[in-house]
């Protein structure tokens, strides 16, 4: 009788296949170089996170490879073509072999980023962001896209820079990217909360102690402690925050103490 089994493949050296992609549509690709540095950078060369940049002039059809024109109609600065912008949209599409992605055009007139858009961001296979530049772009681009973000109520000269903000926070919530696994579980925003103060040593500082509780062993005390200083923190500096908190039986008895705290202090 034949063996049929077949042989274990041999390990090989090549890297793992990356679990995420994040391409970039940009009028300056060198961008990217900013996020080849720290834990980001590492997860880079070791193929969890892959980064891909185009050029949109690469697509331009005209000998001065011209991305933007100006708007119809008239009026104040240029505007972001819609045939290199596709162009580019669709070379990556070849360049990705089939493989999925959701395509984000960055602009203030999209959805706000939070922490949320970070965490779906980060399930998925690929995300490709358009930076534009200029005075934004034409509106039939925005057919070309799946959704709008924005990074915030404010105005940059691209989306350059939105789009690396973006990766890094998106990135960091992908497995194998950050060191401590717990970190990207136990900060600000992630449980709808600010962080709770962090020390290190020395353990007194100019005068300034750390609070006796956190070298006291009781790790039970210790994760009470950080979840009302995290209560107290957000209630004063982010209302808008902890208006949308459903608190836990915990967090309302936490958030009497602090209040009867208050009164005591007045």
């Amino acid at each position: 009788m034949t063996d049929t089994r077949q042989e274990p493949e041999a390990a090989t050296d090549e890297p793992a296949r990356s679990s995420i992609r994040f391409e970039i549509v940009t009028l300056f690709p060198e961008i990217v170089a900013a996020l080849r540095v720290g834990l980001l950078g590492k997860a880079i060369d070791a193929g969890v996170v892959e980064i891909e940049a185009i050029n949109p002039r690469e697509l331009a059809t005209d000998k001065h490879r011209s991305t933007d024109d100006a708007p119809y109609g008239g009026g104040s600065g240029m505007v972001m073509m819609p045939g290199p912008i596709v162009g580019a949209l669709e070379r990556l599409d070849e360049a990705r072999h089939g493989r999925p992605t959701r395509r984000v055009l960055l602009t203030p007139q999209g959805a706000v980023f939070d922490q949320r858009v970070a965490e779906r961001f980060a399930s998925l296979s690929c995300v490709t962001f358009v930076c534009g530049r200029y005075e934004g772009f034409d509106e039939r681009i925005r057919g070309f896209v799946d959704e709008e973000i924005s990074l915030g109520d404010f105005v940059l000269l691209g989306g350059e820079i939105a789009a690396l903000t973006m990766i890094e926070a998106s990135a960091r919530l992908v497995p194998g990217v950050l060191g401590n696994e717990g970190s990207a579980v136990e900060e600000s925003h992630q449980s709808g909360l600010l962080e709770y103060p962090q020390y290190t040593r020395p353990a007194e500082f100019r005068g300034l102690r750390v609070p006796g509780i956190l070298s006291s062993g009781n790790h039970a005390a210790i994760a009470r402690w950080r979840r009302k200083e995290a209560l107290r923190r957000t209630r004063a500096r982010r209302p808008d925050l902890f208006a949308r908190l459903e608190p836990t039986k915990l967090d309302r008895a936490l958030l009497a103490e602090l209040d009867a705290e208050q009164e005591t202090d007045s």
